[in-house]
């Protein structure tokens, strides 16, 4: 059972609706988390309908779940506000998959718990966005083949966790973060909204594409081929029953076209980086690209990512994407530019990297706890 409030109308929202127990407020806490509250955080749960998103080119929902962590004691220390940081889901995932259970592992909100109960990690609010779409997922960027996913976060979600929680609602006290997909997203949120975020880490996020995004386009192409077309492949590609690594890397392929190279003029809806039929890129798509590659557009944004309290990536150096390549530039260029960042690399792949939010999430929560 859920206990829903009336839909929020405030800041040009409208919709959200909070989903939790249906207790009293007062025994709410006792009840539900007993004598563990001092230890344990809460996850609440809103459903907003979003303007941004209604009529999106892919007839995507724009009623979507937001899950917030509101950490321990919350409940308890009535006149506390927090930091909050945006944990930003990678490719082919939404915020509520980051609560799945971990075998052999704790997931982000477990680890935020153990983090806060033993005093590694000062106490903040936690949002995990649903920015998922048709293709799989969509970058964090406004594209019309996809829909305004930075401006639904920037100027619809942000404003609603500042006036349903007690936030401190300013860039100093504001950070995103997240791995791959998510990290890039964090990553080129806060070099584009240096008014609204003071804080950031990245996990393997996608830079540096020609090492990252190229090495697709082969299996892209066979995949294609095989199932007549691309045309074909955009009719069928959710129905595949054996999703394999060419059904991988071609619908990835199409997912980052329809974000960096978007066309309404095009039957597509956007500009695929390459021919087809001899996986050829496209020089004029590929300028296209470049612009939304960290390393390539770092140069404009480094004001934006000076401003920062705190600015840490990291990635293996065994990363099954090229991506530590694509991160060691990015530290050789903000070094040069005198930018201050953390910077680590370690002897690991691309997933499985869960346990690097302990050195991520104290950096980033102290900063913005100051």
């Amino acid at each position: 059972m859920t206990l829903t409030s009336k839909p929020l109308r405030q800041n040009g929202y409208e919709g959200a609706k909070r989903s939790a127990s249906p207790l009293k407020d007062r025994d709410w806490v006792a009840e539900v988390y007993g004598e563990n509250d001092m230890a344990s955080g809460k996850i609440v749960t809103l459903d907003h309908d979003s303007k941004v998103l209604k009529g999106n080119p892919l007839g995507d929902p724009a009623l979507r779940k937001l899950p917030v962590y509101l950490p321990p004691n919350y409940n308890r220390r009535l006149n506390k506000r927090y930091p909050v940081v945006w944990v930003l889901s990678p490719f082919a995932s939404w915020g509520e998959r980051l609560l799945n259970l971990q075998p052999w592992d704790e997931n982000i909100v477990q680890r935020a718990d153990r983090l806060i109960s033993n005093g590694g990690l000062e106490p903040l609010i936690l949002a995990f966005p649903d920015c998922f779409s048709k293709y799989g997922g969509t970058q964090y960027v406004d594209s019309s083949a996809t829909g305004r996913y930075e401006t639904y976060l920037i100027d619809e979600l942000i404003p609603l966790v500042d006036n349903e929680f007690r936030t401190l609602p300013s860039p100093a006290h504001r950070g995103a973060m997240g791995h791959s997909s998510g990290g890039y997203g964090a990553l080129m949120l806060a070099m584009n909204n240096s008014d609204t975020f003071g804080a950031v880490a990245c996990h393997s996020g996608d830079m540096m594409f020609e090492q990252c995004y190229w090495p697709d386009i082969p299996g892209a192409v066979r995949f294609w081929a095989a199932v007549g077309g691309i045309n074909r492949f955009m009719s069928t590609f959710s129905t595949v029953h054996d999703k394999g690594k060419d059904w991988g890397s071609a619908l990835n392929i199409v997912a980052m076209s329809a974000c960096y190279s978007p066309n309404p003029d095009s039957p597509l809806g956007f500009d695929l980086i390459c021919d087809t039929h001899t996986g050829e890129v496209n020089p004029a798509v590929w300028e296209r690209w470049q612009q939304y590659d960290p390393i390539r557009s770092v140069g404009k944004h480094i004001g934006a990512l000076r401003t920062l309290r705190k600015l840490y990536f990291d990635c293996g150096f065994r990363d099954e994407y090229n991506l530590f390549l694509g991160a060691r530039a990015l530290h050789q260029q903000l070094e040069h530019a005198a930018v201050p960042h953390d910077y680590l690399e370690f002897d690991g792949g691309h997933n499985r990297v869960n346990w690097r939010f302990d050195i991520s999430l104290p950096l980033i929560a102290s900063a913005l706890s100051r």
